[in-house]
């Protein structure tokens, strides 16, 4: 069984075509998705989603939507948090964090809604799911202020130093379309040397796609049938068997996000609702911008 860790199957670009991209990840075993939201406004349709398809989610704003979000939205987020507390598919706060590599967001107002947003997750006792973007120092000193029960560190690309201290802090650090790039090398020798316990596997699909997605051609969205593959790269650099990979996978998974287990059970399995309602979009995400030339290089 394989677990992505971090998917974005509620997102717009999978409207047209969703039930196909989870059969595609299903029929190569990815049996398990976890779906961060990124605004109040798309709570409804990732927990929809996530419970048509048996998966799980979290709830956040990300950094990247803070300009679209109001303080109030704090309260809202609290709420939604408290009444999803009942089913067993949210697992987590999240998608939240900082971001200083897209130019022209305020800093300040992402630093607030990160401060906020922990203070929920200390609340309910519930992981982060953290989007680290050239901002893993910043969200560490937020981390020392407000402790957490650990989490996700998504799309780790920090010092040797800065993962130690998020591992410290009970955090799994997030591996996958950027790893298999060829030349993200501090990304690589991460994914070669952290301890056996201190990782997960994630696509970020539809972002970051991985390597094959864009050699010589336009770059192709991201699917989570793709974690595999990726999950190969990874076995190659710390050399280990890809069946021993998957389970050390579903071990990480297990202990970033406690309340997974429960879905994981074969004997509390959730089974897919397909008739199940998904409220419209409010409309696309715009999460990612650009990688950069040279991220992850060492």
């Amino acid at each position: 069984m394989w677990i992505d860790t971090h998917c974005h199957l509620d997102a717009d670009e999978f409207d047209a075509d969703r039930d196909a991209v989870v059969a595609r990840a299903r029929a190569v075993g990815v049996t398990m998705q976890v779906l961060p939201a990124a605004h109040v406004s798309h709570f409804a349709k990732t927990a929809a989603v996530a419970r048509q398809y048996g998966l799980a989610y979290a709830l956040g704003i990300h950094p990247l939507w803070v300009a679209q979000s109001d303080e109030a939205d704090i309260g809202r987020l609290r709420e939604a948090a408290r009444a999803a507390l009942a089913d067993p598919r949210f697992v987590a706060i999240g998608e939240i964090g900082l971001d200083f590599y897209v130019e022209g967001l305020d800093r300040e107002r992402q630093q607030w809604f990160y401060h906020e947003q922990l203070k929920l997750a200390r609340e309910f006792g519930l992981p982060a799911i953290l989007h680290v973007r050239r901002s893993a120092d910043a969200l560490l000193r937020e981390l020392g202020r407000i402790e957490v029960p650990g989490g996700i560190a998504h799309a780790f690309n920090g010092s040797e130093d800065q993962a130690g201290r998020f591992v410290a802090r009970g955090f799994a650090l997030g591996f996958g379309g950027a790893m298999t790039y060829d030349g993200s090398l501090r990304i690589r020798r991460h994914a070669a040397t952290l301890p056996d316990t201190s990782w997960v596997l994630e696509t970020d699909a539809p972002d970051i796609p991985p390597q094959w997605f864009r050699d010589g051609r336009a770059v192709l969205r991201n699917e989570p049938c793709e974690l595999p593959r990726m999950a190969e790269v990874m076995a190659r650099l710390r050399g280990v068997e890809l069946d021993a990979l998957a389970r050390q996978n579903e071990v990480n998974a297990r202990t970033a996000l406690p309340r997974l287990g429960a879905l994981l059970d074969p004997f509390a399995a959730v089974f897919p609702h397909p008739a199940a309602s998904q409220p419209p979009s409010p409309g696309g995400r715009g999460l990612k911008a650009p990688l950069p030339p040279g991220e992850g290089l060492g």
